[in-house]
Formats: C-alpha cells, sequence, structure tokens
C-alpha cells in the first residue's frame, strides 16, 4: 500500500511518480511520458484532453489498496474505461510479456545446460502466459464489446452472461507467485545473476502491475457494467 497522499488535480506528475513509480506504467497508457517537469495532473489532461478526474481516479484505485471511487456511472463513460484497460492490455501483450521472456531466454542461453529446473521454470511461464493472452482475448471478443453495446443501447439483446469475476485473473496472479518463489527458493546451478534478478524484477513487475489494474476493473468497470445492463 502506498503512502501517496490521493492525488486531486493540482498534484504534480513528477511527484507522483518520484514517490511511486509504478504510477509510470497508468501515465503511459494515457500518452504521458518521462519528462514531466512541472506537470500537474489538470494541465497534463487539458493538452491530452482527457477528464482530469478520470486520471485521478485511475492513479488513485491503481496505487491505493482502500480507495473505493464512487458515483463512477454517472461520472465517466465505459468506453473511457475501456479504452484505459485496452491499452493496459496491449502494454502486456507488447512490451511486459515479450520482456519477461526474452530475458528468461537469455537467461538460459547464460545458465549451464545441465541446469533443467530453469527450462521448467520457462515452460511454467509459458502457461501462465497463454492464460494471461486467453483472458486479454476473452476482454476484447466479449466483455469489452458488451458493456460498450450496453452503453450504447444498440441492441435489445445485450449479453448479460459475460463473465465478469477475475477466478482467470486471480489465478495468473497466483501462479506467478508461484513462479517468483520457485526461482527465490530452487533456482540451482551456475547462471547469470544479473539476467536471473533481471527476470525476477520483471516478473514481480507484471504480478503487481495486474494486481493494481484488477482493482480498476473491480471498482470501476463492473460496478458500471450492472448499472448499465440493469438500467437497460
Amino acid at each position: 500500500m502506498t503512502n501517496l497522499a490521493l492525488i486531486n488535480h493540482d498534484t504534480k506528475l513528477s511527484d507522483i511518480v518520484i514517490a511511486e513509480p509504478s504510477a509510470l506504467t497508468v501515465l503511459n497508457r494515457f500518452g504521458i511520458r518521462l519528462g514531466l517537469g512541472d506537470l500537474t495532473v489538470a494541465r497534463a489532461c487539458a493538452q491530452l484532453g482527457i477528464d482530469p478526474d478520470f486520471m485521478a481516479t485511475i492513479i488513485n484505485t491503481y496505487l491505493h489498496e482502500d480507495y473505493f471511487p464512487d458515483r463512477i456511472h454517472s461520472t465517466f463513460k465505459a468506453a473511457t474505461i475501456v479504452d484505459y484497460l485496452g491499452q493496459t492490455n496491449n502494454y502486456y501483450i507488447h512490451f511486459h510479456l515479450p520482456v519477461i521472456e526474452r530475458h528468461f531466454g537469455l537467461l538460459i542461453s547464460k545458465s549451464d545446460p545441465a541446469n533443467n529446473n530453469l527450462g521448467l521454470m520457462l515452460k511454467f511461464f509459458m502457461e501462465v502466459k497463454q492464460q494471461l493472452l486467453d483472458r486479454i482475448a476473452d476482454d476484447h471478443e466479449h466483455w469489452f464489446p458488451a458493456i460498450l453495446q450496453a452503453e450504447a443501447n444498440a441492441s435489445d439483446t445485450i449479453e448479460t452472461s459475460i463473465r465478469t469475476d477475475d477466478c482467470d485473473a486471480d489465478t495468473v496472479e497466483d501462479k506467478l507467485n508461484d513462479l517468483i518463489s520457485m526461482m527465490v527458493i530452487h533456482l540451482s546451478g551456475k547462471y547469470d545473476t544479473n539476467l536471473a534478478l533481471a527476470v525476477l524484477m520483471a516478473l514481480t513487475s507484471l504480478k503487481n502491475d495486474l494486481t493494481q489494474n484488477n482493482r480498476i476493473r473491480n471498482r470501476l468497470l463492473k460496478p458500471m457494467f450492472h448499472v448499465l445492463i440493469n438500467n437497460h
């Protein structure tokens, strides 16, 4: 849990990232990069055409485990949250997962060939990767379209049986925790210490990001979806 105060319109983005570097991934998904200068939430949102309340809510939900936004359905558009989560999924597909896989490959190539447990760990990671990719595919093929359809009132046959639980997400996080524990406890033989650390840090970063973004799914998008389908 972060000790950073709740974000508001006047909060400097640089203060957020210095206090909580993981918040940079959130800003990246809004199209904001390093070189933040003295930009505040309000000024950055004015430049990007983004609702500052929305950005502050996303960052607060991401960083604060005990933060529960209210009146979401009357404040924001579902499409805005779907777009943010879509950017998050793209980040996993095009950056985070490939980085871990690449680091794993380098680690194995520079380790003792007799170190069989590294190969098993990579195999386990590939299973977790596929499970996460399956969940992302479900988001984009089923859940996100159903939410957008409900918001647009586009049809009298809105699919209300879409799976909105996060059992798959929880399983992915649990398996990543297992893999992290395996590396910490059972890694053996000769291996490159720096590459092993790179794999471990990347796995931990992915697990933490999934946990924090699941709060956005659970506390923002799911309640909005239920309101939309009940009002339809």
